[in-house]
């Protein structure tokens, strides 16, 4: 092969590479505050049946609230800060008795909705005071305190703990 040709493909590669690895770690690099990251459909206040988009930054200014607790996921206890899912649905205006949480993975779970200010259960934005990326639990991530109650160390509760949650569909 000509070294001419030589020097092109292997610019070429290394451009491709470059561009692979960029594209692939913008996710990673955290959610842009300008794109939405979560929607909220169903039973609430909106005139678009589509439902209701927010940025981070929009869940944010709601007000914030953290805990620490530990979690079957990770080895240490763990500070989460968040939304309080029983505000965000206030917020909506929110009539249903359950919510669907769907996450990016498309797994999805139900949960009633009386768990929320029952169990002060919030959808975390940070872990550790850091936001959770994608490829960790991120950019959404449905946690109970598990700590202050023992009935929440249990599958039951596990199982309501959704992550890389994108939706929620209020029934």
């Amino acid at each position: 092969m000509p070294i001419q040709t030589r020097r092109v493909a292997v610019l070429t590669f290394v451009v491709t590479a470059c561009l692979a690895f960029a594209f692939t770690c913008l996710p990673e690099a955290g959610i842009a505050q300008e794109h939405p990251i979560l929607t909220i459909s169903g039973k609430i206040n909106a005139s678009d049946k589509a439902g209701l988009t927010f940025r981070r930054s929009d869940l944010e200014a709601m007000g914030m609230v953290s805990f620490e607790t530990s979690t079957p996921w990770y080895k240490h206890p763990v500070m989460f800060e968040g939304v309080p899912l029983d505000k965000l649905l206030k917020n909506v205006g929110a009539t249903g008795q359950r919510v669907v949480a769907m996450a990016l993975n498309d797994y999805s779970t139900e949960i009633p909705v009386e768990d929320f200010a029952k169990y002060n259960a919030i959808l975390a934005i940070k872990r550790d005071g850091e936001y959770m990326p994608i490829r960790d639990k991120g950019p959404l991530f449905i946690v109970y305190p598990y700590d202050t109650d023992p009935e929440l160390r249990s599958q039951k509760f596990y199982s309501r703990s959704a992550w890389q949650v994108n939706r929620l569909i209020v029934k």
